[in-house]
C-alpha cells in the first residue's frame, strides 16, 4: 500500500461485491461470462473465499483492479494439476463443501479497469494474490493463465505460442511475461481450460455474427475458433490456457 492506492479483500469490505461484479462486467467480454462453471459457482466463490478476492481502489476510492482466486488442494505433481480453469474452480467448491483441507491457490482472474490499463497494476495485482497466498499458509499457487494477446493470433496453437520470445529473450505474450517477471514458470498447456457450449443463436447474440454453416469460425476476442455445429444447433468454445506456477519460497 501507498499513498496513491489501497488493496483490500471482500473479507475486510463485503460492502465492495458489487463493485467486483462491475469490474468483471466492463473487463470480460460477453461470452466470457457465459462459461458453465463461473455461472454455476460464482456467487458461492464471493462467499465462500472472501479472504482471497480483493480490490484495488484509488485515493478518491474508485475501484481500478480486482483479483479472484481459489483454494484447493493439490498433491503438488504438475501431471495431477485439474484440466484447466473450469475444472480448478469447481475442485476448489467441491474441496470446500467436503471439508477437504487446502493447501494451494489458483488464480482465477485479474481485471484491469479500461481506464487504469497500462499503468503497471498487473503486476501489482500478481504480487497481491501471491501475498494472500503466502499469508494464508497454503504451499502452492498456480494460474491456468489467458495469454491477453493469443485473440490476435486464433489459428497458433497454445503449445506453439508460449514459446514466441521477444529478442531480450522474455514471452512474447504480455500476461505471460507478467507472471514470469514475478517469480512464475510455465508448466504446460491446458487444451481444454475452459469450455463454453450454447447454442447457434446465443452465439450469434453473444458475438454479432452470423452462423449460415457449420465450420469454424474467428471471433472477436476469442483464443481459438468457435466452432458450429448447425445440425446439433451447438456452438463449442473449447478455449486452452497455460498452467504457470508461481513460486512461493
Amino acid at each position: 500500500m501507498d499513498g496513491k492506492y489501497a488493496l483490500v479483500t471482500l473479507e475486510a469490505r463485503p460492502d465492495l461485491k458489487d463493485e467486483i461484479n462491475k469490474l468483471h462486467n466492463i473487463g470480460w467480454i460477453n461470452f466470457m461470462r457465459e462459461d458453465p462453471i463461473a455461472v454455476k459457482y460464482w456467487s458461492e466463490l464471493l462467499s465462500y473465499f472472501p479472504e482471497f478476492q480483493y480490490i484495488l481502489l484509488n485515493e478518491e476510492f474508485k475501484p481500478m483492479a480486482c483479483g479472484n482466486s481459489i483454494p484447493f488442494y493439490w498433491d503438488g505433481n504438475e501431471d495431477s494439476l485439474p484440466a484447466g480453469w473450469d475444472n480448478v474452480f469447481e475442485k476448489g467448491i467441491l474441496d470446500f463443501r467436503n471439508n477437504i483441507q487446502s493447501n494451494s491457490l489458483s488464480a482465477l482472474s485479474i481485471v484491469i479497469h479500461p481506464e487504469f490499463r497500462g499503468k503497471g497494476l498487473s503486476e501489482i495485482m500478481v504480487k497481491e494474490m501471491k501475498g494472500l497466498a503466502i499469508k494464508n499458509n497454503l504451499k502452492n499457487m498456480v494460474a491456468p493463465v489467458r495469454p491477453s494477446l493469443k485473440e490476435m493470433y486464433p489459428l497458433i496453437p497454445m503449445e506453439e505460442y508460449i514459446n514466441w520470445e521477444r529478442e531480450d529473450n522474455m514471452p512474447f505474450d504480455s500476461w505471460i511475461r507478467t507472471h514470469v517477471k514475478t517469480g512464475a514458470s510455465i508448466i504446460k498447456v491446458a487444451e481444454e481450460s475452459m469450455v463454453i457450449p450454447a447454442s447457434v443463436k446465443e452465439w450469434e447474440g453473444w458475438t454479432g455474427m452470423k452462423f449460415p454453416s457449420s465450420g469454424s469460425y474467428i471471433i472477436n476476442g476469442g483464443l481459438v475458433p468457435l466452432e458450429i455445429d448447425k445440425p446439433a444447433n451447438v456452438g463449442s468454445y473449447i478455449e486452452p490456457n497455460v498452467w504457470l506456477r508461481h513460486h512461493l519460497d
